[in-house]
């Protein structure tokens, strides 16, 4: 395993990979650096389909795949629509919930709108191409998968990686179910391998044990070499988990998350990781990003704004990343914003008012009661520019609610 290259690469691809920091490790960095320099490289990255959209931790390998796709090779994606009845135990404490059938196929419908926007698919040699493992993996016999596959792994090797050894360690039960999802998903790599030639596989650092997995397979049974890539886990600059924030996750659908909404998460940015996340998040050059990254004081603003609008731009188009500067600038300003995220009170609330604690959770801006108390209890509630400052109020529209300078709520009547 190679975690930095040790010298310059040869490819277009490995270079950008590291300027722009997505390679945490390698399986053999000389070999993958020479297959991309020799022609076009298929490389896979699966999702599992465990929610009807993906969020901003998935943003990372979705635009590892954009980035090669934009250098001349081929982006696999591939749709966990077997797998996902599985449930990837990595790093995970308990097991997975089981989703039926029906909300799988709802879940892969939702989230395949993500890489249409992300990725250029078609029948060329670097369109993208999306596959759904449950094409083989329905087809395949217990009996088949024992003796074909099995047998090419060693039960003491799955006992030693990290994933496994974590769980068993704080004694939190694994089931056989779970145990065997390295199987199926080195299966998958050797099937990719075999129906689109594809030579590495892609994925978070918490899925190198996997990965390897995978490439062991294909080398036994193909006797070829492929490769493995992972990017780097990330957490900001105070250290806590990217993409998670006090109202939950930060979906890339705009049905789960508005549009102004997502641009608000990437203008909240830390100033610390302005740099870093216009590297990996956005298609601006790097020359451009660092002259936004040394930008001081106020002035960092421009960045974060430059990171929402590129961010935002990507994931829901240039028109829904204007609108939402907009809006920002105008509830900055103090006056109605059009296109801020709304809650309709009913004819009873109108007449009786609503509390507003209830609000808060209803728009979004808490996850549960007890955290809007807490957030009233500190100050950081206001209706309209004033600070609210009883958890027992009631509104009756229409007003601005708002949790700190820059996440608002408009409340009106239906």
């Amino acid at each position: 395993m190679d975690s930095l290259p040790r010298h310059q690469p040869r490819s277009d691809a490995l270079r950008t990979l590291q300027a722009r920091g997505y390679l945490h490790q390698c399986t053999n960095l000389d070999g993958l650096d020479a297959a991309f320099v020799a022609g076009v490289v298929p490389v896979y990255i699966g999702f599992d389909a465990t929610a009807d959209s993906l969020h901003v931790g998935h943003l990372l390998p979705i635009m590892t795949l954009r980035r090669l796709q934009r250098l001349g090779h081929k982006p696999i994606v591939l749709i966990g629509g077997g797998t996902t009845r599985v449930g990837d135990p990595s790093f995970r404490a308990t097991e997975r919930p089981l989703l039926s059938d029906d909300q799988i196929a709802a879940n892969i419908q939702g989230i395949r709108r993500v890489f249409e926007r992300f990725l250029t698919f078609g029948s060329g040699p670097i369109d993208a191409l999306l596959v759904n493992n449950a094409d083989w993996l329905d087809r395949l016999g217990y009996i088949d998968l024992l003796r074909d596959i099995g047998r090419h792994f060693s039960v003491n090797r799955m006992l030693s990686f990290d994933s496994v050894k974590a769980r068993l360690e704080r004694q939190d039960p694994m089931s056989f179910l779970e145990f065997n999802y390295m199987i199926l998903q080195a299966f998958d790599f050797l099937e990719l391998h075999r129906r689109a030639g594809c030579l590495a596989q892609m994925g978070g650092s918490d899925q190198w044990g996997n990965i390897v997995n995978g490439i062991d397979l294909v080398r036994r049974i193909e006797g070829r070499e492929v490769f493995g890539l992972t990017t780097p886990l990330l957490t900001t600059a105070s250290g806590t988990k990217m993409g998670k924030t006090a109202g939950g996750a930060v979906w890339l659908n705009a049905d789960r998350l508005s549009p102004y909404d997502y641009w608000q998460f990437w203008r909240n940015t830390e100033d610390a990781d302005v740099g870093r996340f216009l590297r990996l998040f956005t298609d601006l050059p790097l020359e451009r990003i660092a002259a936004l990254e040394a930008l001081a004081g106020a002035e960092i603003n421009q960045a974060k704004q430059a990171l929402a609008d590129a961010a935002t731009t990507l994931a829901h188009g240039s028109d829904a990343a204007q609108a939402a500067g907009a809006t920002a600038r105008q509830a900055f300003a103090g006056t109605v914003a059009e296109g801020l995220p709304e809650v309709a009170l009913t004819d009873d609330e109108t007449r009786d008012g609503a509390a507003i604690v209830d609000l808060l959770v209803r728009g979004g801006l808490a996850t549960s009661k007890g955290k809007a108390r807490r957030l009233i209890a500190g100050g950081g509630v206001r209706v309209d520019g004033e600070v609210v400052t009883s958890p027992d109020a009631r509104l009756s529209g229409p007003v601005r609610l708002s949790v700190g300078r820059k996440r608002h709520l408009q409340v009106h009547s239906t």
